[in-house]
């Protein structure tokens, strides 16, 4: 297909998010106002174009968009179950009724073994300059190895946390990602259940 000029694909962009969001099209009212335009026809111009280079089809209702191939297929892709746990014990995440509070539904894109993640709602602060916030629930891989800078959940004195892994020198400890918080340096022993590879957030 023809390539896009930076405009096309931004509109193209709005509608497939869009899309995938509400599971239909954006009127042009709502793509006048999300592109903040007076009129019409900038937005009109722009479908035409990419109708005519074949990355969209409509027709003349005020939702005549149709669904992209691109949405078809994150809206049909096969999704697994994740557990989320209330919490994680030492040694990882226990799959019983005592821990698991609910399961969520989550698309293969996004993790491939199930039997590798595991979800845990964030409580605190304590990371809201990482982009996460209390009561994002967050997507867990146990098996990865933890690295310098890795976001992980970790055990420290019988309670899970969330914090971004350090080490420096072979010296060990949690950092913060909120200055009125403190790092946590541990006395004794420090589990790392998993290392963070994604967040889901609702609104």
């Amino acid at each position: 297909m023809e390539i896009l000029t930076e405009k096309q694909e931004a509109v193209l962009k709005f509608i497939e998010k869009y899309q995938l969001k509400h599971g239909s099209s954006p009127t042009l009212r709502e793509m006048r106002e999300h592109f903040r335009v007076s009129s019409d026809n900038s937005i009109l111009k722009h479908l035409k174009a990419l109708k005519e280079k074949g990355y969209i089809s409509k027709d003349d209702t005020p939702r005549g968009i149709k669904i992209l191939d691109s949405v078809k297929k994150r809206l049909e892709s096969v999704t697994i179950k994740l557990p989320l746990l209330g919490f994680v014990p030492a040694g990882g995440p226990v799959l019983t009724e005592e821990y698991i509070e609910s399961w969520y539904d989550v698309g293969q894109d996004i993790v491939k073994k199930e039997e590798d993640h595991f979800l845990l709602k964030v409580t605190g602060e304590s990371m809201i300059d990482a982009g996460i916030f209390d009561g994002d629930i967050v997507i867990v891989n146990s098996k990865k190895q933890p690295r310098t800078g890795d976001i992980v959940i970790a055990l420290v004195d019988n309670q899970n946390t969330v914090k971004r892994y350090m080490n420096e020198g072979g010296k060990i400890y949690l950092k913060a990602e909120n200055p009125a918080y403190e790092n946590i340096y541990p006395e004794h022993d420090l589990f790392v259940q998993g290392v963070v590879t994604g967040l889901i957030r609702y609104y």
